[in-house]
């Protein structure tokens, strides 16, 4: 067998650091390759119109393999791979790299803003549903070749647009969702989740690995056992999600998980105290989220968090002995610590400035003092 290079997409974003490739991600270039043998068919049919269907064994001469990751970023290159028996490249190759310039041109046209279907029909386009599905944020697939060499960039907000040009009226992409397992059909191999605010998600698929999580989760539902679900989500056109098509992971959260109460305070409307009590910043709420996840560390328990009715945030921790809080002040990022010694009546205040990593340590390091150590 004989091969040429193809294609070089470069791969960037923090989880490609080394050139390392997640074995998830490389799940899109088979959909990619899959995408351009059916572009190619297109651009075949689209410059023969006398003929109704590709020559036989256009797809069977030459094909598309993964044959080396260059240095620099994480950059597969794909290869036309020809069958041994050719000695003259086959018909197929010029339709092949015409496919490959017009998906990086749609790809192009949606980073411009321009119209998306002046390089492929909308049918076609419905592939981006499933090339780039496994992009996070702040991540590209950066696409270019001898013919079009300023790259063009495949991003979720990319892919969105493409996948939003062709005739279909959802998309699907990988999401994180979490709740309350309400109900396991075992025999349907399906559960239900309610999600912050009383949404439901219903039949949500399960497989075998997962069914002791979701029936522990289940058996939870009384006691409040929320669980994490990562998968393949359904959205709509203003990005709502409608359903899970596919579970990939099913976490159990902790109690006293910090994001999983922020977005439930999240909810509160102006009022939410008998009239009075003003609703919390969402914004200042993520820093919240952030502070916690960035500077507490993981072996100090973890508080519960209470509204209070000026808009702003109380820490509590149950700890053997004291009674210990820390009122959050959301508009300066201050923190009022009081720690109350409930066998001799001692107490001690701080006031901690909470932009300073430091200062959460020193809140962590005074908890574990006190007991609070996470088991």
């Amino acid at each position: 067998m004989t091969s040429k290079p193809f294609l070089k997409p470069r791969i960037t974003g923090a989880r490609f650091a080394g050139g390392a490739i997640p074995l998830e991600v490389l799940a899109d270039f088979a959909v990619l390759s899959e995408m351009i043998l059916e572009v190619a068919k297109w651009k075949y049919r689209e410059e023969n119109s006398s003929r109704h269907r590709v020559p036989r064994g256009f797809s069977e001469t030459v094909s598309l393999k993964l044959t080396g990751v260059e240095e620099g970023s994480a950059i597969p290159v794909i290869s036309l791979v020809f069958s041994s028996a050719l000695l003259l490249p086959p018909e197929s190759e010029q339709y092949f790299n015409e496919a490959r310039d017009s998906i990086i041109s749609a790809v192009a046209a949606a980073e411009r803003g321009t119209r998306i279907t002046d390089h492929l029909p909308e049918k076609l386009l419905g592939y981006f549903d499933r090339f780039g599905r496994n992009l996070a944020d702040g991540e590209a697939i950066e696409l270019a070749s001898d013919t079009i060499q300023q790259p063009a960039r495949l991003t979720k907000d990319t892919r969105r647009k493409l996948v939003l040009a062709s005739s279909s009226k959802h998309y699907t992409e990988e999401t994180s969702v979490y709740g309350l397992v309400h109900e396991f059909d075992q025999r349907a191999k399906t559960f239900q989740l309610t999600l912050p605010g009383g949404f439901i998600l219903s039949r949500i698929p399960v497989e075998s690995q997962h069914y002791d999580a979701v029936l522990e989760a289940s058996n939870g539902f009384r006691s409040q056992q929320r669980v994490r679900v990562i998968g393949v989500g359904r959205f709509d056109l203003s990005d709502k999600l409608l359903e899970l098509i596919s579970v990939e992971h099913v976490v159990p959260l902790d109690p006293l998980d910090v994001m999983v109460r922020i977005d439930e305070l999240k909810i509160l409307k102006r009022g939410w105290l008998d009239g009075k009590g003003e609703a919390l910043d969402p914004q200042q709420l993520d820093w919240v989220v952030d502070a916690f996840k960035r500077y507490y560390p993981d072996d100090a328990k973890l508080p519960y968090l209470f509204p209070t009715p000026e808009g702003n945030l109380l820490a509590e921790w149950s700890l053997d002995g004291s009674s210990v809080s820390l009122e959050i002040d959301l508009s300066d990022r201050s923190g009022e610590w009081h720690a109350l010694n409930l066998v001799t009546n001692g107490e001690e205040s701080k006031r901690f400035d909470l932009n300073s990593p430091d200062n959460w340590q020193s809140i962590a390091d005074a908890v574990k003092d006190l007991g609070g150590v996470s088991e």
